[in-house]
């Protein structure tokens, strides 16, 4: 034993001695390649920040949401009706499946506010006299809930109050019921139901024209004719509780009172546009880190092929001496293991701080109370192991050559490479190139492979700038199309109640009105087989030119006498061609229920609908000539004398001008897009510096030794300069087509992941969006190129040649 001792710890020593070696030339090595390192774990810091950025700000806005909901007991089962008597709350509480009913009134008002001339609309909603609501609570931020049976105090939402600057104790007018009020502002709340605070048929808010309002029961109840009646009631769901269910249910007991079609919170507003933007962040934590830890993969494998080439007898020797295959693969797999350890932990704390700047900005249009930002440890986890399986199957070829091969094979140098002839010069081009131009080409082309990969590295540059900028484009397209071509009114006036066709006279006989064209909205369900949709049918006056259906190349449509006509979007949801025959189950007024063929689709990029033409829709209604509003075309200069008058009309339910819905949706887009585009910039910034320094380097590290016996045989600077960067050029230049060719993959890939009801988003770029990818893309090369030039430069001859 005692013989046996020493042994034993020799040969743990020895151990260890080897060990501690290999870690000594694993940071050798490491700061050899520092800016290659550094590059790389510039890119996967680039990845990682992507995906716990949109992981993070998920994570957090979610749980926000959640919290928000469950303490302010936000329904699951909405309805609006005509009018209902109290009695059948008790009625709706014993549906099978209802936990809780919570009923109320909610009216449309105009909002007259001095100093802003533009119209203003809102809808008021009634608050319990002597409690708080039961479901959809109100978060009060500053001042106090009305008292009881007070008619002059209301509550007003947070983003209508700073719209106008208003502040707890600050007056306005409405028109209630057709009778002016004066209203004086107690409180400025915010509500789970309007998270999204947008007006009832927009798909963009209007912060300064649309107000949401609260007021007690009772004087609001008095105002609208309510009094032991309710036009609105929200239902909470027991646990186990089928929602389709209950719906029908509901939709039973409320047809006679008007009922316009109960719907989940799938289909509220607020919610389904918070549930949208979701599933995009999900979408963006997908696709982009894929991306980038792929470049990082190859990026490695370059620089850890040439390394392991440049090793070839370090390896051997190591080898020779006892080293085992294990301990070496080990060896070069840690030195990936700790770059792409740093780019991790850069891209952790990136993102994380990313997440915390983009959760704010969220809450600028999705208002929440508070934000609950949460870092979730189990994301900065997933995000090191994916890159670390990236990493090291980037470079797991690699490896795989260094421990394979025999220690005697491996001391022999590595074999020349083979030049001959391009097939540029073989094409008779030989006697038009200079020497350097020849010799770019021929190490082209002596490694198509590896060009290949370095162009597609940078392409991937390109695309994901081009998918960056696209948005832009895409959204001014759409607001084109929407407002020049298909709806040409400057104001779209709605009604309270379906009125006389006649009105329309009454508006144009006001000052600076040009021309109009009647509309009719029903609500509706619409069936096909075993799929449905809750949409409204628009009458539209087939004489009329403010509103018009288009197909995808601008064309008009025709509305014809009889059938209906559905957005392209709309047809495919419930799977129906022209031809087919759908049930329309109408929600309001004597609720017909009727057979209508599809006779056509028309394109477009906002919501969805069905269309008919007036008289047909009047005519399934079995109405006279009913409308619900109109389109106004108006004189500019004489804008300002129609909204004083609208605001005063009793009938009048709202304004839309069509102005400030461009105005809005810009500016709504504006800030998301800039954000958007600034973090594409940058990661965009770091593939193309990593991808083009990298192999700067890695070619001048191949080349030194060629490059410097060229310097002495007469060379100059500039021309072996021209030699390495001349490569780098037309690799460079060469990934422009192919990068647009995967953007315009990419953006076909994202566009379709987003389409939904709400929006499609056009497949649209400008030149503007093509040449900004360009020009980022070769500013981050020449960077990378000259910062190669300097160490080209400082080139020392005699030390290469040795």
């Amino acid at each position: 034993a005692s013989r046996r001792t020493p042994k034993g710890n020799r040969r743990r020593n020895c151990i260890g001695n080897r060990v501690s070696a290999l870690n000594r030339k694993l940071f050798r090595d490491l700061w050899h390649i520092k800016g290659q390192a550094f590059a790389i774990a510039l890119v996967i810091t680039a990845g990682a920040a992507t995906f716990v950025m949109a992981l993070t700000t998920l994570g957090s806005l979610k749980v926000t949401r959640s919290t928000f909901y469950n303490d302010y007991r936000f329904a699951d089962v909405f309805a609006m009706l005509k009018r209902a008597p109290d009695g059948l709350r008790s009625r709706l509480q014993a549906i099978p499946g209802v936990a809780q009913v919570e009923t109320r009134v909610v009216a449309p008002v105009n909002l007259v506010i001095e100093d802003f001339a533009d119209p203003v609309t809102g809808l008021i909603h009634s608050l319990p006299d002597f409690s708080d609501p039961l479901l959809n609570g109100v978060f009060l931020r500053t001042g106090r809930l009305p008292e009881s049976g007070r008619d002059d105090e209301i509550v007003a939402h947070e983003t209508f109050t700073q719209a106008h600057g208003f502040e707890p104790g600050d007056r306005l007018h409405a028109i209630i019921n057709g009778r002016r009020k004066r209203l004086t502002i107690v409180g400025i709340a915010l509500a789970p139901e309007y998270v999204y605070a947008i007006r009832p048929g927009d798909l963009f808010p209007d912060f300064s024209g649309f107000g949401v309002l609260w007021m007690r029961r009772k004087p609001l109840a008095t105002a609208f004719d309510m009094d032991g009646a309710f036009n609105n009631v929200s239902l909470t769901l027991a646990a186990g509780a089928k929602e389709e269910e209950v719906i029908d249910r509901v939709d039973d007991l409320l047809a006679r009172y008007g009922g316009l079609g109960a719907f989940g919170r799938m289909d509220q507003v607020s919610h389904r546009f918070l549930y949208e933007e979701f599933r995009q962040l999900e979408q963006m934590a997908t696709v982009y880190p894929i991306i980038f830890l792929g470049v990082a993969a190859f990026l490695l494998n370059v620089v850890i092929s040439r390394l392991i080439r440049t090793e070839r007898e370090q390896i051997a020797t190591l080898k020779a001496f006892g080293y085992s295959n294990f301990a070496v693969g080990w060896h070069y797999s840690k030195l990936v293991l700790v770059i792409t350890a740093i780019g991790i932990a850069g891209g952790i704390i990136a993102g994380t701080r990313f997440a915390l700047g983009m959760s704010h900005m969220y809450m600028e249009f999705y208002r929440f109370p508070f934000l609950r930002f949460t870092v979730d440890p189990q994301v900065g986890i997933t995000a090191a192991l994916v890159g670390a399986v990236a990493a090291l199957t980037g470079t797991l070829y690699s490896v795989r050559l260094a421990v394979r091969a025999a220690p005697a094979e491996a001391m022999r140098p590595e074999p020349p490479a083979k030049y001959r002839e391009t097939l540029v010069e073989r094409l008779g081009l030989k006697r038009w190139l200079a020497q350097p131009t020849r010799m770019i080409i021929r190490n082209i082309e002596r490694r198509p492979l590896k060009s290949f990969l370095s162009s597609l590295g940078i392409a991937f540059s390109y695309a994901i700038l081009m998918v960056g900028f696209f948005f832009g484009d895409a959204m001014a397209f759409m607001i084109r199309f929407q407002f020049n071509f298909t709806q040409r009114d400057d104001m779209t006036v709605t009604f309270v109640e379906p009125t006389s066709r006649r009105v329309i006279h009454d508006l144009l006989s006001l000052p600076g009105a040009e021309s109009g064209q009647v509309f009719r909205t029903v609500p509706v369900r619409l069936r096909s087989g075993h799929r449905t949709y809750r949409t409204t049918i628009q009458g539209v006056d087939p004489d009329g030119d403010l509103y018009r259906l288009l197909d995808e190349d601008f064309n008009l449509i025709e509305i014809p006498p009889s059938g209906m006509l559905l957005t392209d979007y709309l047809a495919d949801l419930l799977g129906v061609e022209p031809g087919d025959e759908i049930t329309a189950e109408v929600l309001e007024g004597e609720r017909p229920l009727k057979r209508i063929v599809v006779t056509g689709t028309a394109h477009q990029y906002l919501g969805v609908g069905a269309y008919m033409r007036l008289d047909a829709l009047n005519r399934l209604m079995r109405e006279g000539h009913a409308v619900s509003g109109v389109y106004l075309a108006a004189d500019s200069l004489h804008e300002q004398e129609i909204y004083a008058a609208l605001k005063e009309a009793p009938r009048v339910a709202g304004v839309t001008v069509a102005r400030n819905a461009i105005k809005n949706l810009e500016d709504t887009m504006a800030e998301q897009m800039l954000t958007f585009a600034f973090f594409m910039t940058l990661f965009a910034g770091s593939i193309a510096v990593g991808v083009v320094y990298n192999s700067a380097r890695i070619a001048l590290s191949e080349r030194a030794r060629e490059l410097a016996s060229l310097r002495v045989v007469g060379f100059t600077r500039g021309e072996i300069s021209y030699i390495l960067l001349g490569e780098l050029a037309v690799l460079t230049l060469a990934a422009i087509p192919l990068g647009f060719l995967l953007g315009h993959a990419l953006s076909l890939y994202i566009v379709e992941g987003i389409q939904t009801d709400l929006f499609r988003i056009p497949m649209i770029k400008s030149p503007k969006t093509y040449a900004f990818s360009a020009t980022v893309v070769l500013v981050a090369a020449a960077i990378s190129a000259l910062m190669v030039r300097r160490k080209l430069d400082r080139l020392d001859l005699v030390e290469v040649l040795k």
